[in-house]
């Protein structure tokens, strides 16, 4: 059975083509969220293997690190793995801060460290 995971606030290409990629490599079934709210209503009915969330949500504009932070208050979901995506190390910092894993960004999508980091969470 797949695995559900999570990609919040991406515009439809870039979650296609993170789509695309992770079905490439592992066996999940991926799921769009599109704004904050939404997000925490979905990690509420369902469970989710991995939420990757874009720091900016395209959804809204709404912060993604404020996301994760809403994400590792609740009781209920404080133990889903989370990844924030950026290129930006300052927000990587931040967002481990606020307990997320070390994410990356999309540019590293790619990469074989990225694909060792996801396996570690996806199998």
């Amino acid at each position: 059975m797949p695995k559900k995971v999570l990609v919040v606030g991406n515009c439809a290409s870039d979650h296609a083509a993170m789509r695309r990629a992770l079905r490439k490599r592992f066996d999940v079934e991926v799921v769009q969220g599109f704004a904050a709210d939404d997000t925490l209503e979905l990690l509420r009915e369902e469970p989710f293997a991995l939420v990757l969330v874009n720091r900016r949500l395209y959804g809204d504009g709404s912060d993604g690190i404020e996301l994760i932070r809403r994400i590792k208050a609740d009781p209920q979901l404080v133990a889903v793995p989370v990844m924030l995506l950026s290129n930006f190390p300052e927000y990587q910092q931040e967002a481990v801060a606020a307990g997320a894993l070390a994410g990356f960004g999309k540019a590293d999508f790619e990469s074989p460290q990225i694909h060792h980091k996801l396996s570690s969470v996806l199998g």
